[in-house]
């Protein structure tokens, strides 16, 4: 099949009516598949843009963004341009690129849109040998998917499949103009010493290196997937909620389907996966007593056990324990620990200033029907987390307890 058959097949692909952003570097594969795609779309209408993103890294960003402006404008394509500020913070320069990255295509492309991004498959081979050094597992392995939805969009890559050595020879053919980044040549990035020094070397021994190291990340990803159905059954049994885990349900596990079970569910979740160490300890307290305080924590997750479940979360932010806050008991209002909305005041009359603080402890709480109960007492029958108990949040009418928001109305008083 041809490239342009291949564009062709992808665009047809995509819902009717909804916009195809290509991702556009100015590089040969990105300017060869925008104008591949724009003229697909004289055949298969779908609106189409271009996406650049100006990270400001070097010196040659205002010539590749030139060169995008120049591209789009022969073609006939609209160009949106993203500038944006790489913050390393720690990590490496290609990581943090990455991530301004995403977050400018996040920006730009509405929920339910396509983004095309142009690698090919000497990259996959380069990421499947990347995951392989870095010690990665079967998602690893996997590497770059052709297409997976990301945050309701759906990001595809529909020269996935094809070598870098085609690509030139189509962009010569269709006299397809590009920018080569000067970084590229500088082998202190780990993926440019893979593709300048190593991938050759292996070409000159094994010619079909590449390929068969793009068929690796295809087989792992089928693996992965079924990897992902199996993870799928196991927290339904489990209780089928990610963020708190039925503990005899995951003691009956295997240590490997446990592994996978909590990697699953951090994913579903949102959460960094715990690194293997912090794993292991986790999977060696899964016996503990009943009324052990059981505390794993790794950088963006921890998981914590009580009462038979096995609870996956976000840190907790700090939160000043004098914090207080004025509410008016009917209008959303914004706190560190979440959105307090709803509806609460006294059964007769309309409602009341409030004060909203956290529990102090000592506090109680006159309820219909049982008098004045602890606080304390209340937060425990409602099954409550220990460590959530110094967070709730109560609201007072001048001196008087008047709700433990989500788990009491004081007497005389409704909340709905």
């Amino acid at each position: 099949m041809s490239l342009q058959a291949t564009i062709d097949r992808a665009l047809v692909e995509t819902p009717p009516g909804r916009a195809v952003w290509v991702a556009l570097s100015g590089g040969l594969d990105s300017s060869l598949l925008l104008t591949l795609a724009a003229h697909a779309a004289h055949r298969v209408p779908r609106p189409l843009y271009a996406l650049h993103v100006n990270h400001a890294l070097q010196p040659a960003a205002d010539d590749f963004e030139r060169h995008c402006r120049a591209l789009c404008s022969r073609l006939g394509v609209p160009l949106y341009v993203e500038r944006v500020a790489v913050e390393r913070a720690g990590k490496g320069i290609e990581a943090a690129a990455r991530e301004a990255r995403y977050v400018a295509f996040a920006r730009r492309v509405a929920r339910g849109e396509t983004l095309w991004l142009a690698q090919h498959g000497d990259d996959q081979a380069e990421s499947v040998l990347l995951a392989a050094l870095r010690g990665g597992g079967i998602r690893g392995l996997a590497a770059m998917p052709a297409r997976r939805d990301w945050q309701g969009r759906q990001l595809v890559r529909p020269l996935l499949g094809v070598t870098r050595a085609r690509l030139v020879d189509e962009a010569a053919a269709l006299g397809v103009r590009w920018c080569d980044d000067p970084s590229n040549a500088d082998t202190a990035f780990d993926r440019n010493f893979l593709r300048r020094e190593v991938l050759p070397l292996l070409g000159g021994r094994w010619p079909a290196a590449a390929a068969s190291l793009a068929g690796v990340a295809e087989r792992a990803c089928e693996a992965d997937a079924l990897l992902d159905e199996l993870a799928a059954l196991d927290l339904a049994r489990a209780g089928g909620m990610p963020a708190r885990l039925a503990l005899d349900a995951l003691r009956q596990l295997s240590p490997a389907r446990q592994r996978l079970l909590i990697r699953h569910a951090c994913q579903r979740l949102g959460l960094p996966t715990p690194p293997s160490a912090r794993l292991e300890s986790l999977l060696g307290q899964l016996k503990a007593r009943a009324d052990a305080r059981v505390h794993i924590a790794w950088p963006g997750g921890e998981a914590r056990c009580w009462r038979g479940r096995c609870y996956l979360q976000a840190p907790l932010a700090s939160v000043p324990s004098d914090w207080r806050r004025e509410w008016d008991g009917h209008t959303p209002l914004t706190t560190p620990l979440g959105v307090v909305d709803g509806y609460l005041a006294p059964l007769e009359g309309g409602p009341q200033p409030l004060v909203l603080t956290l529990r102090q402890g000592g506090e109680s709480l006159r309820v219909a029907g049982r008098g004045r109960r602890d606080v304390k007492r209340l937060l425990q029958e409602a099954g409550v987390p220990p460590w959530l108990r110094p967070r709730q949040l109560l609201a007072w009418h001048g001196p008087t307890l008047v709700a433990v928001l989500d788990v009491a109305v004081a007497e005389g008083w409704e909340r709905r």
